[in-house]
């Protein structure tokens, strides 16, 4: 069957000479600068704890165990929380960091005489 309808297919297009379909190729959005790289959309938001608990997923005849889904969501939540927590305290202690530098390099910087 497959044979006959390659007959009434047309050779033209991405799968003409490959036999394979390619991909896609990325859109890049409007005034992107970084060419090379992807992006993701505007319209996603990063992920937070309370997303990926709240999360709902389609019910279908021959789906997942709905109890291991929600148990595995909630350690993911739970993981990257720990991980937000952890940034926080990071980003914290960088900003600690750099203004006793500044306020040592302020004291024991050569002065200028005059």
């Amino acid at each position: 069957m497959r044979n006959l309808f390659r007959r009434f297919r047309r050779d033209s297009g991405p799968t003409a000479t490959t036999g394979r379909h390619r991909p896609p190729a990325p859109v890049r959005p409007v005034g992107a600068t970084n060419p090379g790289r992807y992006y993701r959309s505007a319209a996603y938001r990063p992920l937070c704890a309370g997303r990926i608990r709240d999360r709902q997923f389609t019910l279908v005849r021959r789906g997942l165990d709905p109890g291991e889904v929600t148990a595995f969501l909630h350690r993911v939540a739970d993981d990257l929380a720990a991980l937000h927590t952890e940034l926080d305290r990071i980003r914290n202690e960088n900003t600690r960091i750099k203004q006793h530098l500044r306020d040592w390099q302020a004291r024991f910087a050569p002065r200028v005489h005059r």
